[in-house]
């Protein structure tokens, strides 16, 4: 078996919201010691960006703004990745209601996308990279060697997000959680750029009815299968 640090391929997760994309990506990352790249965290923090500058996202017709104006990194802090928001720790920010509102709604914009996908195929040049997201395997690399796709029920992801607001402390109901889950899911899988769908060649992970250890297990084992083959 080859030392897996010797091939630098690049992983790509994607899934619908509360699906557990980052979570797995996070853990994948951090056993292959890979960089991690959460891209839902990209379009949360130009969501936050927007909403303080008041700029109406439905009415803009100019985005050059985009890249004069926004500077998006990712820094690892004691096993904790953190973005930065034009060099300010936006991580908790960028989870608010507010945001969640009109996520999917920015995201679903073509200019925020290219904007963005271009920062994060940037990021990708030289592999050693797991990333996350809606379109990471079908559009930012469709080249990505290890594709994989999580599945997960209407009712379990709208268990997760509702247990991850509880545990933030945002005061919403099941039902407020459902009714954000179901408009996310329509925004991302109906938007004309970049819809949410699986690549033809990623890997299917249902993930009901398994704990993260075994989740992990199984993807860390693909990715191994995936770099031995490269090296054959």
């Amino acid at each position: 078996m080859p030392d897996l640090k010797n091939f630098d391929i690049i992983i790509a997760i994607d899934g619908p919201s509360s699906s557990g994309k980052s979570t797995l990506a996070k853990d994948l990352a951090k056993k292959l010691s890979y960089r991690y790249i959460d891209s839902g965290a990209m379009y949360r923090a130009v969501t936050l960006y927007l909403l303080r500058q008041e700029v109406s996202y439905q009415e803009t017709n100019n985005w050059d703004f985009l890249e004069n104006e926004i500077h998006l990194d990712f820094q690892l802090d004691q096993d904790v990745n953190k973005i930065l928001l034009n060099q300010e720790d936006v991580s908790e920010l960028i989870r608010s209601a507010e945001v969640n509102e009109h996520v999917s709604l920015v995201a679903a914009l073509s200019p925020v996308r290219s904007f963005l996908v271009k920062s994060q195929q940037a990021m990708g040049q030289n592999g050693g990279l797991v990333m996350d997201g809606r379109d990471i395997g079908t559009v930012v690399f469709p080249e990505a060697q290890l594709k994989i796709f999580l599945q997960a029920s209407f009712e379990i992801r709208a268990e997760r997000r509702f247990k991850e607001q509880l545990a933030k402390g945002m005061n919403q109901t099941m039902e407020d959680v459902k009714q954000n889950l179901q408009l996310r899911d329509f925004i991302d899988s109906n938007r004309e750029d970049s819809p949410l769908f699986k690549a033809t060649d990623a890997l299917v992970l249902k993930n009901d009815d398994i704990d993260l250890e075994e989740q992990l297990n199984i993807c860390y084992k693909w990715a191994k299968e995936k770099m031995q083959s490269l090296k054959s």
